[in-house]
């Protein structure tokens, strides 16, 4: 291999579309890196894969400091990142968590052909999910009624049961949800006034950025039987919902960050932006419930846009909105406790997804029976993905988050300057409506690397297997 990322980095080949970073300058741990040659030979790897040696400094990591292939540079650790620290010993650090805390994803199946939708009903249903459900920077849900502080404990405890007992969904929806929709230990009293003033109008948006609302078409099965288990039929129609914790999450994690470098816990550290503080102490453990209280949020806020576009399908199609169904919500942008071979952990999954295999305790039995579902957002011009964990220890049984992006949203803005992008999409059978032009051109579908050749490294090192082909053709943008 003659590309300068891979010889830089002194990257080895040790199974299928796995490598090894070897440990030096200060890593406690190798680097781990799953992706294909073709991901590692892109010009953008580099400082990306210096944040995965960075990350295998910190005091208390386990094993490997991991990278999935839709990895590229975040805060602190790369986003696609993977650590998982000792439970007593290690450490817990903001950066690994992402200032989206519980960003995530989730999946619905509504029992309607795709093809039975006429070009006007397509247009009539995205400008329904527009016109109910807000996006944007900043922006909120300007009907709905502030929430109080008995709200935000509520919520905070109950995780997204609150939602469900309001009139946002059914019951089954939490057991189609990761934890059951509910982070334990989240405490509103670590939260700050500030976040929960920034939060106040936020439940059922979906904000800015990669942020979405994406209808479709089941475009193809790869496991037909896990397919039926999970009521996927080739030609229905989907819809994946990608959004987290919005200001509220955001002020969480920029308040922990003022408070750990104020204590100079960035001191010693290859990158202050990896700040961390010891899991059992008492700044750690405050984090943690904050942390919890964003997450719950987040399972409120993907609840009640799901509410929405069921309310949606309801109006345009006369779909009756319990007839539309939650297979999955998963998180990625979390830190969870967890036991993998014999051994408490605190896993840092930072655009990164659980993946857990058959028979895992944590799971329902149809997924205790398949493994659960794993959810790979792609572009909205190419496709999505539905998988299933396999349970990989070698990754604390994680698999990637989605597409990852090839470039910049500044780059992608001066390649799509002047140009009717709405237009353009529409000419690829795909529907977009966003809150400004600059959102879609940040997004435009060769801003993220190709989600064909992410999950088939994915699948390559055998973290998870394809179930389904998603093919996007109406998308709310933030």
């Amino acid at each position: 291999m003659n590309s300068s990322p891979l010889r830089n980095t002194c990257l080895k080949k040790v199974a299928p579309a796995t490598y090894h970073i070897p440990k030096r300058d200060g890593m406690r741990v190798p680097g781990l890196i799953i992706a294909s040659d073709a991901l590692l030979n892109e010009q953008s790897i580099e400082e990306p894969l210096q944040q995965v040696r960075n990350v295998a400094c910190l005091p208390g990591i386990v094993k490997h400091s991991i990278a999935m292939p839709d990895i590229h540079w975040g805060y602190g650790f790369a986003i696609g990142g993977v650590a998982a620290m000792h439970a007593e010993a290690g450490v817990i650090s903001p950066g690994g968590v992402g200032y989206d805390i519980n960003c995530g994803v989730r999946l619905a199946l509504v029992p309607l052909p795709f093809k039975s939708f006429t070009p006007s009903t397509r247009k009539e249903l995205i400008d329904q999910i527009h016109a109910l459900i807000p996006s944007g920077v900043g922006r909120g849900k300007t009907k709905r009624k502030a929430l109080s502080e008995s709200d935000y404990h509520s919520l905070i405890e109950q995780g997204a049961r609150w939602s469900v007992e309001n009139g946002y969904g059914c019951t089954e929806d939490l057991s189609h949800t990761e934890s059951y929709g509910c982070i334990e230990g989240g405490d509103a009293d670590t939260v700050s006034s500030h976040a929960k003033q920034r939060g106040t109008n936020q439940l059922g948006t979906i904000g800015s950025g990669n942020h979405f609302v994406e209808i479709g078409e089941i475009q193809k099965i790869f496991i037909a039987d896990i397919a039926a288990e999970w009521g996927v039929e080739e030609g229905m129609t989907y819809i994946l919902i990608h959004s987290g914790s919005r200001g509220f999450g955001h002020q969480i994690c920029q308040d922990t960050l003022n408070s750990f470098i104020k204590k100079g816990f960035h001191e010693g550290l290859p990158d202050r932006q990896l700040v961390c503080a010891p899991i059992q102490s008492p700044a750690g453990q405050t984090y943690l419930s904050a942390m919890a209280a964003a997450a719950n949020f987040a399972f409120n806020n993907r609840q009640q846009i799901l509410h929405g576009v069921r309310k949606a399908f309801q109006k345009v199609c006369s779909t009756p909105t319990h007839r539309i169904k939650l297979l999955y919500d998963v998180c990625h942008n979390i830190a969870k406790f967890e036991t993998h071979e014999g051994k408490r952990v605190c896993v840092h999954r930072k655009g990164a997804t659980r993946a857990y295999g058959p028979n895992a305790e944590e799971l329902i039995p149809l997924f205790k029976k398949t493994g659960q579902p794993v959810l790979v957002p792609g572009d909205m011009g190419r496709a999505s993905y539905l998988m299933v964990g396999l349970g990989n220890p070698l990754t604390f049984c994680s698999s990637c988050h989605g597409a990852g992006r090839a470039h910049s949203r500044v780059q992608s803005l001066k390649l799509w300057k002047g140009k009717n992008l709405t237009e353009h999409m529409e000419k690829q059978n795909v529907l977009v409506r966003a809150s400004s032009s600059r959102t879609i051109a940040e997004e435009m579908p060769d801003a993220y690397k190709d989600v064909d050749e992410v999950t088939e490294a994915v699948e390559e090192a055998k973290l998870a297997n394809r179930i389904a082909r998603l093919s996007p053709r109406m998308v709310l943008k933030g």
